[in-house]
């Protein structure tokens, strides 16, 4: 299986000092032999913005340097999703501005036969990785 990393979750598996670094990586060592992690323009864009802004790399430069590390792992293998949709592949139950980037995600995912991985609970039919205190990793 391929999953698509939001924002968040390959914020929290590049860095340590994110409060859900170690959920991730329990997450990611949960996988199987020949699951793959993917990034896409959006979220690698996201990344490279709110890892010097959350003070997780001291500036664009080095964020971007970050990243590209982090992709050239080999266990599990990095791939790059190409994004050639528009605003009408967004799901119905996008209805409010907060929902947009997290319902095209969604839809960039499903056009590549991935599924995608967050934090977030509310993004129907995604792979929620949640808090290792609440005693679950995935759901």
């Amino acid at each position: 299986m391929t999953y698509l990393l939001d924002v968040n979750t390959l914020l929290a598996l590049a860095h340590a000092s994110h409060t859900m670094h170690g959920s991730m990586e329990a997450w990611v060592k949960r996988l199987r032999r020949g699951d793959k992690l993917a990034t896409c323009a959006v979220t690698e864009l996201g990344f490279v913005r709110i890892a010097p802004q959350a003070r997780l790399s001291p500036d664009v430069g080095r964020a971007r340097e970050h990243l590209a590390a982090l992709k050239r792992s080999r266990r599990p293998q990095f791939v790059l999703l190409v994004d050639g949709l528009g605003a009408e592949a967004s799901p119905a139950w996008v209805t409010t501005p907060a929902q947009t980037t997290d319902g095209h995600l969604l839809a960039l995912a499903a056009a590549h036969s991935a599924q995608l991985a967050t934090f977030d609970g509310a993004i129907p039919r995604a792979v929620v990785i949640t808090s290792l205190r609440s005693g679950r990793i995935e759901s």
